[in-house]
């Protein structure tokens, strides 16, 4: 098959069997290099992606993307009026998956052994079905709130700190209601059986509690059924600004948002996300930097080999080929060590991505320490990663065959052939 007489000599060059060994040991060496430095950059973003998923499932499955208060329900005391219509009228608005009501406040939970600080939701249950805290009950279920009156669903974590478990009885206690007794004032309470416990794997576990909203609106002393928020899901919670921004636009036009307040997941969720994706990118740049490290050992091995191959060059000059044609030999030897590194790089990072769990488990690690033994490593292997990276090594490889190549073009037959 016909080739280009450049790529047919730089091929050669690239499979010749008779340079010196330190030539081949660098050649070798930074071959390896990438290919262990794009499977290191394809292993890491991957587990990066997956605990960024991972965050966003356990985290944002749970706090509201987007919370509507009216300020009336919140100066006042009083509960949401008309939540009904605005919840249909939220529904239709694009990015807005599920609207659900509720109530909050903080209180205390009491057991016979502890007493803890909780963050106390009242909810409908039938519209909390898609919730996650639905999909994670270890036992009993969210539908246990509306079938048993001032029942409670806590987290796994917070049932072991209070030692309780199912059926058994908890007091609740909210430090900022206080009512007026014949032995003075005394703080709001009221006992609740736990009907349901979850395991969400997050420190929700351990702060959340659950009622149905009508007894948390009793405990709360509220009007009919408590509702004083809205909380909206969307099909992506990093479109929660986008979604802000339309509401406001339309308030004037909603009388029940045009005195609400909107507050998106940013404010409590926000400085922890931005960690999570700075570090991310330094972890990128760390290990971008050691491909390019490799990818530049093409240097070395490149200006080993035009320095050998000086008698070549000078033949092939006085031959006619012009100095354009000597920079495409010698780019495309260090390009075939480049692409070599990538491509089995990329090959060797897949595998080790997709069966990570097994090769840990197989070697005895725990990466995620002894409070995770039974947890696997989250992984979330995207395409468009491993795309970005094997382009970004093959142009770091290609910009370190350029200094050799150019240096390989200048070389003057006449000085070279001279005592040949």
């Amino acid at each position: 098959m016909f080739q280009p007489v450049s790529l047919f000599i730089g091929l050669r060059y690239s499979r010749s069997k008779k340079r010196s060994g330190f030539i081949s040991f660098i050649t070798f060496f930074s071959t390896v290099g990438i290919l262990l430095g794009v499977a290191s950059l394809i292993t890491v973003v991957s587990v990066m992606n997956g605990f960024e998923g991972e965050l966003k499932k356990r985290i944002l499955g749970i706090v509201p993307h987007v919370i509507i208060a009216q300020e009336a329900a919140e100066n006042k005391n009083t509960s949401f009026k008309q939540w009904q219509n605005l919840r249909a009228l939220l529904l239709q608005q694009n990015h807005v998956e599920q609207v659900t009501p509720f109530l909050s406040s903080e209180a205390l939970i009491q057991s016979p052994n502890n007493l803890q600080g909780v963050l106390l939701q009242g909810i409908m249950p039938e519209f909390e079905q898609k919730n996650i805290i639905n999909t994670h009950m270890l036992s009993g279920s969210l539908s246990s709130l509306s079938e048993q009156a001032y029942s409670i669903v806590i987290g796994r974590s917070l049932a072991n700190n209070l030692k309780v478990n199912l059926h058994d009885t908890v007091r609740l206690v909210l430090p900022n209601k206080t009512l007026f007794t014949p032995m003075g004032r005394i703080p709001v309470q009221r006992k609740f059986v736990i009907s349901g416990i979850f395991d969400v794997g997050s420190q929700v576990d351990d702060t959340m509690v659950y009622v149905h909203s009508k007894y948390g609106a009793k405990l709360l002393r509220r009007k009919g059924d408590g509702i004083d928020q809205l909380r909206l899901y969307l099909d992506d919670a990093f479109n929660a600004d986008k979604v802000v921004d339309i509401l406001e636009s339309k308030a004037s036009n909603i009388a029940e948002l045009e005195k609400a307040t909107l507050t998106t997941w940013n404010d409590s969720q926000g400085a922890l996300f931005s960690a999570v994706n700075m570090e991310k990118k330094m972890m990128w740049i760390m290990l971008s930097l050691i491909v390019a490290v490799a990818a530049f050992n093409i240097v070395s091995a490149l200006v080993m080999v035009v320095v050998e191959k000086q008698g070549e060059i000078g033949i092939l000059q006085t031959l006619g080929l012009s100095r354009v044609g000597i920079v495409k030999i010698f780019i495309t030897q260090g390009m075939v060590n480049g692409l070599w590194g990538v491509t089995l790089g990329s090959i060797f990072g897949v595998l080790v991505v997709s069966n990570l769990n097994e090769i840990l488990s197989i070697l005895g690690l725990n990466i995620l320490g002894g409070g995770y033994g039974v947890q696997a490593l989250p992984v979330q292997l995207e395409s468009i990663n491993v795309v970005v990276i094997v382009f970004s090594a093959l142009v770091m490889s290609f910009i370190a065959t350029l200094y050799p190549a150019f240096q390989a073009s200048k070389t003057q037959p006449a000085e070279v052939l001279r005592n040949e």
